[in-house]
């Protein structure tokens, strides 16, 4: 009997974590390298932002190292995040709207109310107003690697509907990206976009199911992104929309479909390579006399508390609601202790709150240091109180849905 293939994030859900041991290595590394005395410690930061290529975009200035990992590679993340969302909306845990509503009312939740606890801390400081989107996202990689850990411990219905929650929160991210932390909009190539945007979609109800004319368009579409003001990575979850995900009525998931065979391709590059390089260039955070006191900034306790606090606060209070109202059910086979300890993960914005942090505070590397003190200790503070309540406390439900 022939049994259908799974997807990428399928995979992840129920095999290593390697890609998150990564980056965590990379992240340690890059603060270690940030860290060493002298000139060597200055070598870190040089290597990321000495000029490497051309201008592509007087708006950014000349490549650099750093600018093609976050703006260049991250779009490749991107279009990977946007062929999981695809998928999850045709074949997977958000395809119903019964599936889909408990994750959407968290994970929108789960947005506001870090960006509310941030904007209460950081209250009559107006230059970090920009800053209230950084604690809204959770990292999929670490909070499903965390959970990968708990083994049995956390029920497959946690770690599905961790999943569903992580993937309508990013694309709450991409949509924040795109509507907030853009800027100088050039029409022009905002319309030229537009046209290479059509010309894929035209693809795909042509039924073309090759590869290579969207790979094409991908690589267009994210040079006059990069032109435009939108933030280039956007480009790869607007791409991944138009790659064709049914090859024959009845199988969504075939071994043939354009988004499965592209999924797959993209997808170990993305976890294991892109994303470590990415917490590379993104982690390095310099521990001087001075860390102290900046973890104790405004703007770091209104990242940290929003992550850690927030995150709880936004996800369970709705989950909690959505059950007693009758909205929806709660995941089965999950106590209520195991939906807490779920919720504090979530608290672990490591990838795209750096990523959103460098888009808020351009220019302004004292802000962005700021930002990444408190993204760390917020995940930090979120993967370690999540994990010992799910590890030691939380025990399974009596009976699912009570």
């Amino acid at each position: 009997m022939n049994r259908p293939p799974r997807s990428a994030l399928r995979d992840f859900l129920t095999g290593e974590t390697g890609g998150a041991i990564l980056l965590m290595i990379a992240a340690g590394a890059a603060m270690v390298l940030a860290n060493l005395p002298g000139a060597i410690g200055h070598l870190y930061h040089d290597m990321l932002h000495a000029p490497m290529g051309p201008t592509l975009s007087s708006r950014i200035g000349p490549m650099t190292l750093h600018l093609w990992i976050n703006d260049g590679l991250m779009a490749l993340f991107f279009l990977v995040v946007g062929l999981e969302i695809k998928r999850e909306f045709l074949d997977g845990g958000l395809s119903t709207w019964d599936r889909r509503r408990l994750p959407i009312l968290a994970a929108v939740a789960g947005m506001a109310a870090p960006a509310i606890v941030y904007l209460m801390v950081t209250a009559g400081q107006p230059a970090l107003s920009n800053g209230w989107a950084i604690p809204a996202a959770t990292d999929i990689a670490f909070a499903i690697g965390v959970l990968a850990l708990l083994g049995r411990r956390a029920p497959a219905s946690l770690k599905l509907f961790l999943t569903a929650v992580a993937i309508v929160d990013d694309m709450g991210a991409v949509a924040i990206i795109a509507l907030f932390y853009s800027h100088g909009l050039d029409l022009a190539a905002l319309a030229g976009a537009a046209g290479v945007l059509a010309l894929m979609y035209g693809l795909n109800r042509a039924g073309v199911k090759a590869l290579m004319p969207y790979l094409l368009g991908f690589a267009l579409l994210w040079f006059l992104m990069l032109l435009s003001g939108v933030h280039a990575t956007v480009a790869g979850v607007l791409a991944a929309m138009t790659v064709p995900v049914r090859c024959t009525p009845g199988a969504p998931d075939a071994a043939d479909s354009p988004l499965h065979r592209l999924e797959h391709a993209i997808h170990p590059w993305s976890a294991y390579l892109i994303v470590p390089l990415f917490g590379f260039a993104n982690a390095g955070l310099s521990l001087g006399g001075e860390a102290m006191a900046m973890l104790f900034a405004p703007l770091s306790l209104g990242v940290a508390l929003g992550l850690f606090l927030g995150k709880q606060l936004g996800i369970f209070g709705a989950v909690w609601a959505a059950v007693r109202l009758g909205f929806a059910e709660r995941p089965a086979g999950a106590s209520w202790s195991q939906v807490y300890g779920m919720t504090m993960l979530c608290g672990i914005g490591f990838t795209m709150s750096l990523f959103i942090g460098a888009l808020a505070f351009p220019g302004q590397a004292l802000l962005v240091e700021e930002a990444k003190g408190g993204i760390l200790l917020g995940s930090l503070l979120s993967a370690l109180s999540g994990y010992a309540v799910l590890r030691w406390i939380a025990r399974p439900a009596a009976s699912p849905g009570r």
